[in-house]
């Protein structure tokens, strides 16, 4: 185990202690001030990250660097939040209101499975753990960390609310099985998918991007569903919009063409997106295959 990945793990833990034993205001402020920390001190990925937001949001770099300072407080605001999950339990409810639940009840009744379409938007962690809590039955895919205790933490964190972790990787089959069985899937979309991906627009610039949940939505029958979940400007509370299943995509039901069905998927996150810039994760190079920006 390497020495960075040692002192990774135990940085986490003693955080993690310190928020399962303070107030959640306290523990949510101090993860917002860990934030700006690991933002002062990482000028070469803050500087990466600025340029992709002047150039995707054609802004001047002074807006570019408040949306990316935001960025970093809100992930380390997210770090926090999640590392209490524990804690927590059904108390997230507190903290978040749904709007247009109506929306995944409709979509679940069709017995099909439902895939809740999100990306690295705000603490996107936060939208399965309070639709499990609510009682929805919540699959969550399981993104391998470098250093396996850190993957098996994120694994225990999503239990404590009731949220299923799919096995290493993307587990096809145990997705297909989830959604077979009428469960929801969650499935953060705004990654790059190297080679392996089909190259359609992500806020207006070419991007690989993962058509497995399309050719599954297709294949089987499940709704997609956009969700997104924004923070309040007190920096605690969250509201989760969930909106309607998605519908035609090329003038063919969603699923059947798929380019323009992951076009659609990528419009409805690059929306949210420009909406609330500060929420989603500047710091991933999501163009990294298509222009060459790690």
């Amino acid at each position: 185990m390497k020495l960075s990945q040692n002192a990774t793990w135990f940085t986490l833990k003693g955080f993690g202690w310190i928020v399962n034993r303070a107030s959640h205001s306290f523990s949510v402020k101090l993860g917002e001030w860990i934030g700006l920390l690991v933002w002062l001190f990482s000028p070469s990925r803050v500087d990466r990250a600025e340029a992709r937001c002047v150039k995707v949001l054609q802004v001047g770099v002074t807006t570019a660097r408040s949306i990316v300072k935001e960025s970093y407080r809100n992930l380390g605001r997210g770090l926090a939040e999640v590392l209490r999950l524990p804690t927590l339990g059904s108390g997230i409810m507190n903290y978040v209101e749904i709007h247009g639940e109506e929306n995944l009840r409709e979509a679940l009744s069709k017995g099909k499975g439902v895939i809740c379409l999100s990306a690295h938007f705000g603490n996107w962690e936060y939208t399965a753990a309070v639709l499990a809590v609510k009682g929805y039955p919540m699959n969550a895919i399981g993104a391998d960390q470098r250093d396996p205790r850190i993957t098996n933490l994120i694994v225990s964190l999503r239990s404590a609310c009731g949220v299923k972790t799919m096995s290493k990787g993307f587990d096809l089959k145990g997705a297909i099985r989830c959604l077979r069985d009428g469960e929801a899937l969650g499935v953060l979309l705004d990654q790059d998918f190297g080679e392996n991906g089909i190259v359609v627009p992500f806020m207006g610039i070419p991007a690989s991007t993962p058509f497995g949940p399309v050719k599954m939505a297709d294949r089987i029958g499940s709704s997609v569903v956009p969700m997104f979940i924004v923070r309040r400007p007190d920096g605690i509370h969250h509201d989760l919009y969930i909106q309607p299943a998605l519908g035609e995509a090329g003038g063919l039901p969603f699923g059947k063409d798929v380019e323009a069905s992951l076009e659609l998927c990528n419009d409805t996150m690059s929306e949210w997106i420009t909406r609330y810039p500060g929420h989603w994760m500047w710091l991933y190079p999501r163009w990294a295959s298509t222009t060459g920006d790690r």
